[in-house]
């Protein structure tokens, strides 16, 4: 019985490299509890290259095959982009697959693109009518727009500021004091050509696993992030070994109403943004019982202190029989 080739790329170009090579060591482990499939790892650099096991230039070419550095040549059935932020998240990679006809793991160049993009996520959760935190939206750091962040400052107490295009927090900036705003502001520009200026919101953060299994498009119950102090969650935070930070898998003192509203703007979104597979849904449960979207993963975090795979075994499917069906799927097998 022939095996099929599963390459997993990780690694990347963006802050979240190392992250991203954490989460494909958990997929691999996944990956290893199935017979029918034959590994392939491949690391992009901090700077692009695509390197194999040996730490040996490799390539990717359009006919499917992947060339070791020892002039073995691999034809890939199937592909699991494991990297958060550019080439990934951004559906910069994806474009590639698209154009080789080569099936992957996650969602399309467009729905990526607009998820990892906080400003355009945030105009279509307004287009499909899910409530989501007031905002402004910059393009550039000068006297007019830096007087339009303090006049919401002055309204909203404080806010957070946010690179535009950047995931894990990265870029991200909780500011309660109104002169520190230009140099924040600054500093999220270096990350992002836009920035997103939101108010501050007192709130709950939750998350649900929205994804495909058999067909169906699933909602999980939402799990909860509690930071210490009810401090911003920030990119430590989520993977330090130390982390003070709880998780739940399965937020407490919820109504049946609130859990059923979530999974509906969930699969809101999931559909109407034409999401595939998975994807973290983030919402902020506010002290007044507002429920508001905060922003889309398309692809969650993989390590051992992330929530997407534990969301999933709460909901009674495991990991690895997930990825079976995705890829099953997608490459014929018998």
């Amino acid at each position: 019985m022939n095996k099929i080739n599963v390459l997993l790329l990780s690694g990347g170009e963006s802050s979240e490299h190392e992250v991203s090579l954490r989460s494909a060591s958990f997929i691999a482990q996944q990956l290893s509890q199935r017979p029918e499939i034959q590994l392939q790892q491949v690391v992009i650099s901090k700077t692009g290259q695509f390197l194999d096991s040996q730490q040996a230039p490799c390539q990717l070419n359009m006919d499917k095959q992947l060339r070791l550095s020892s002039g073995e040549a691999i034809a890939i059935d199937f592909v699991i982009p494991c990297i958060h932020g550019y080439p990934g998240e951004t559906g910069t990679i994806q474009s590639y697959f698209e154009l080789i006809k080569l099936p992957y793991l996650g969602c399309g160049p467009e729905a990526n693109n607009l998820c990892f993009n906080k400003i355009s996520s945030k105009m279509w959760f307004d287009a499909l009518g899910v409530a989501n935190t007031p905002s402004l939206f910059l393009t550039e750091l000068n006297a007019d727009t830096l007087n339009q962040v303090e006049q919401a400052f002055d309204n909203w107490g404080s806010v957070f500021i946010k690179a535009a295009s950047q995931g894990s927090s990265v870029g991200c900036y909780a500011v309660n004091d109104k002169s520190e705003l230009s140099d924040k502001l600054s500093q999220a520009f270096t990350f992002s050509d836009y920035v997103l200026v939101e108010k501050t919101i007192k709130a709950r953060e939750l998350e649900i696993a929205a994804y495909e299994y058999q067909g169906e498009v699933i909602a999980t119950v939402p799990s909860e992030i509690i930071c210490p102090d009810n401090t911003f969650y920030t990119y430590e935070e989520k993977y330090a070994a130390d982390s003070h930070s709880l998780t739940q898998v399965a937020a407490q003192n919820l109504t049946a109403e609130q859990i059923a509203q979530m999974q509906a703007y969930a699969i809101t979104v999931f559909k109407g943004m034409k999401l595939r597979h998975l994807s973290r849904i983030d919402f902020f449960f506010t002290t007044e019982g507002e429920i508001l979207l905060n922003e889309i993963n398309t692809f969650p975090g993989m390590t051992k202190t992330s929530m997407f795979p534990q969301m999933l075994a709460n909901h009674g499917h495991q990991f690895s029989d997930y990825l079976w069906d995705i890829i099953k799927r997608a490459v014929p097998y018998s």
